[in-house]
């Protein structure tokens, strides 16, 4: 099934995509958002299927409605860095395990919504995504039960402005212990950034259009993604480039941190250019504009706009 959250009639649903209509389900599946159907499990899925297929349930079509991000209000984003095995030639030095950083709930963006841009921002660009939901309570999983912990997919545009990751990275002198020497410090150059605005800001967590559950998705490591500029092709690439694939990923992470239902999973971003268009780092959203989409295979295409504020 397609999960998804919007607006319509004057409230929040959630309900699922099926062919060109919104059926809600968020009045009778056990649930009253996306999230809670989640954590629900089985049986809430099970009888949203059943709401999906009766004729009283209220149903509207999608250029109606406003797209929330699918998962609203999760407890966190994980989001993999330089997780594209195409990217490999660029990574002078670096962690031999999966490298994370977290996006807070307040950065996501539904689809059709609009990017915010500010003069501040300096340059903003896109960077395609395949996203995991996590369906499970999941601490210490091996990989070879990952999967059964996951809920679906989605599409993640993880804005990115490397203007501030540049204002806010640090070449500093950190202090070391020395072996062997309770009170002997050494200094160690280091070079060090902080996501907090340049991955984080509002609406930096373009997602959706609708969470796919795993079900439809036999391997999400064969997946076509592509990302356009105003029509224009600017990445077209494989979920199988990603290095760290989902089954270590998780068993990686829930080894530091419990994964909540609901929790996203950003596998990193895919940057194979296409034949045509400008490669997505050249795509300055705060110069050009947009739209801007991200299309994955089974799963659909998530469009924003851009607006400046």
């Amino acid at each position: 099934m397609k999960f998804a959250s919007f607006h319509a009639a004057g409230r929040d649903r959630f309900g699922v995509l099926a062919g060109d209509v919104l059926i809600d389900v968020s009045t009778g599946a056990q649930a009253r958002t996306l999230l809670e159907l989640i954590e629900a499990g089985a049986p809430a899925v099970e009888s949203a299927r059943r709401l999906a297929k009766a004729r009283t349930a209220e149903r509207f079509f999608p250029a109606d409605v406003a797209w929330h991000a699918p998962v609203r209000r999760p407890s966190k984003i994980c989001c993999l860095a330089l997780n594209n095995s195409a990217n490999s030639d660029r990574i002078l030095s670096g962690p031999r395990h999966p490298a994370m950083f977290i996006k807070p709930a307040s950065s996501l963006l539904g689809h059709q919504g609009a990017i915010e841009c500010r003069p501040a921002y300096g340059r903003v660009h896109p960077e395609p995504e395949l996203a995991v939901i996590i369906g499970r309570v999941a601490k210490n999983i091996p990989a070879a039960s990952a999967y059964d912990h996951v809920f679906g997919y989605t599409i993640h545009n993880d804005i990115t402005s490397p203007t501030m990751r540049t204002e806010d990275t640090f070449h500093y002198r950190a202090i070391h212990p020395q072996p062997g020497s309770a009170d002997a410090i050494e200094y160690v150059d280091t070079w060090v950034s902080y996501p907090g605005r340049y991955k984080c800001s509002d609406t930096f967590a373009c997602m959706g259009p609708v969470v796919v559950t795993k079900d439809e998705i036999p391997d999400p490591h064969a997946l076509r993604v592509t990302c356009s500029h105003r029509g224009e092709l600017a990445t077209d690439d494989s979920t199988a480039n990603l290095f760290y694939k989902t089954p270590e990923v998780i068993e990686f992470l829930s080894h530091y941190l419990t994964l909540l239902p609901g929790d996203i999973i950003s596998l990193g971003t895919a940057l194979a250019k296409s034949s045509k268009g400008r490669p997505v780092q050249n795509i300055d959203l705060n110069q050009l504009g947009g739209p801007v989409s991200v299309s994955i295979e089974r799963i659909g295409t998530l469009t924003n706009e851009v607006k400046w504020v």
